[in-house]
Parts: structure tokens; sequence; C-alpha cells
């Protein structure tokens, strides 16, 4: 079984997925904006919906849904974006609804490794009086991109914004 605890004195940033409530460490995340309209990158990975502009730099957005095996819907004016960092870049990550920050409970967390072996992109599940969230673990699901990226593109999930200003400008998703 997987040994990976979570931080119980952590600040967690609690967003929705459909009806699923799903958490990012609130030390990753720079802000969550509106959503707004995405230019498509050619060639991108699957889970990278495009890129957008952001105070002059150009942010990969990453579609949690595929991430999370959710069904597809139009991206709209009231999703939103949760801009987060880590070692690997900026990336901003979509989302239905940020809903509110929350301290992560010393008891009533389980880590993934004792409910399911391999879990990768849940460090573990919160339980709260209403129901479960899932702890996202960020640098796993950014890693899913290098995965997907071809064989001669430069590893390392930033290099996906890297490769905005090269090629044909794609299509934008409108809102």
């Amino acid at each position: 079984m997987e040994d990976r605890s979570v931080n119980t004195s952590a600040l967690l940033l609690v967003f929705r997925l459909d009806r699923q409530r799903y958490a990012l460490h609130l030390d990753a995340v720079e802000r969550v904006v509106r959503a707004v309209a995405v230019t498509a990158l050619p060639d991108a990975p699957e889970i990278v919906h495009g890129i957008i502009n952001v105070q002059s730099r150009i942010v990969p957005v990453i579609n949690m849904r595929k991430c999370f095996h959710h069904p597809e819907k139009r991206m709209g004016t009231s999703d939103q974006f949760i801009i987060a960092a880590t070692a690997a870049g900026t990336f901003a990550l979509v989302a239905d609804a940020a809903l509110e920050v929350l301290a992560c409970p010393s008891a009533g967390v389980v880590p993934s490794g004792e409910i399911l072996p391999h879990m990768e992109r849940v460090e573990g599940v919160m339980i709260l009086a209403d129901g479960m969230v899932l702890i996202s673990d960020l640098d796993k699901i950014l890693a899913l991109a290098d995965e997907a990226l071809p064989a001669d593109w430069p590893k390392g999930c930033a290099a996906i914004g890297g490769q905005a200003g090269e090629g044909q400008p794609g299509q934008s998703h409108e809102l």
C-alpha cells in the first residue's frame, strides 16, 4: 500500500465539477478569476484546453473535467479559472465554481493509499458533515499533460505554454 499522507495543517481551496467537490492546497493558488475565451493550442495534450493571457503571461488552461473523467460541457461565463503555480509553471484550472477555503481537519482525512492503491490524482479524501471532498494532487494532474506530449516536445508541463508563439495561432473557444 502506498504511504502518502495528507498535510492536515493545510488550507484548501474547495472547487466543484458537476456535483463533486475537489480541493487544492491554497499555497499553490494565486487567484480565482472568471472564465474568459481560450485560444486553442494545436497539438496540445487532450487535457489542455488552450492558453489565456494573465497579466501579460501566457498560461495553459487545464481541462479538469478530463483529468477527473467528468463529461464534457461547454465552458461558460459562470465557470471559473483557478490560477495555480507549481514548480512546473503557472496554470489555469477550469472549475464549475470555486466554493470556499477550508482548513484541512486533523481527523476526517483518509490518505488515498488507504482507499485504493495508485490513485495518482487524488492525495486524500476529506470527510465533512455534508459529504466528501477529494484532495487533488496538482503535480500528478500536470504530469498527465507531460505523458500526453509528443516525443519531440520538451517535457515539463511548463513547456506547454512555451509553444504558444510557435506555428499558426489556434482557434479561440468562445464563451
